[in-house]
């Protein structure tokens, strides 16, 4: 079955100086990709210099050097770039509390507001794959047999695994209970839904369709 999803949506994941935007850290890339009609349509990936130094633990982390970064262009006119890519579209992380935070963060800075919902697909993943190992992206990613080609703590390949992922949870989730297509609304209604009561919402869901 081929994943159906009515809506566009923005997958995306940045690489970051650290782990809170209210400590100070900064994004210093960004990946996202557009999924439409169960395919990636479109691709954003930068590099993004926040005028900051980035520390060991990050670099041997990401692969992403201070060098690289103080060459990238300035985050401000990166985000300027990456605001008119998504315009409104929904959109989905993994881990999604982190990543919006940042976009939030770094949205401010340059005086915009991001206004659509985001997904979280370690969240929805967590009701979907109870049997997972764990829920962390490149688990899930080999549990799932999903593609990749193997390079992990790079924005532009964590958003395209992302975006595998979502589309393997939506196609496995119209397999289980014959979905004609899965909405961004009912994924992200999954991710709130007490785990013992999954197959109640699913079921409910099912059955206005």
């Amino acid at each position: 079955m081929t994943s159906t999803q009515p809506e566009t949506i923005v997958v995306l994941d940045f690489e970051t100086s650290g782990i809170s935007p209210d400590c100070g850290d900064r994004a210093i890339e960004i990946g996202a990709v557009v999924l439409q009609q169960g395919k990636i349509v479109d691709r954003f990936q930068s590099l993004m210099n926040p005028g900051i130094r980035v520390n060991s633990f990050i670099e041997s982390f990401t692969g992403i050097t201070n060098q690289m970064v103080q060459s990238a262009p300035a985050a401000s006119e990166v985000m300027q770039e990456f605001a008119k890519f998504i315009g409104n579209k929904p959109l989905v992380a993994h881990n999604a509390s982190f990543d919006s935070r940042f976009l939030d963060a770094e949205f401010s800075r340059i005086c915009k507001h991001r206004t659509q919902n985001f997904g979280c697909s370690m969240l929805t993943a967590r009701r979907v794959y109870p049997d997972a190992p764990n829920h962390k992206l490149e688990t899930l990613v080999r549990f799932k047999n999903l593609q990749t080609d193997g390079t992990f703590h790079r924005a532009l390949a964590d958003a395209e695994m992302t975006a595998y992922l979502w589309l393997k949870m939506s196609d496995d989730l119209q397999t289980r209970f014959g979905f004609q297509e899965v909405s961004f609304a009912l994924m992200c209604g999954l991710m709130k839904v007490p785990k013992s009561q999954v197959k109640g919402y699913l079921t409910r869901c099912a059955e206005r369709v």
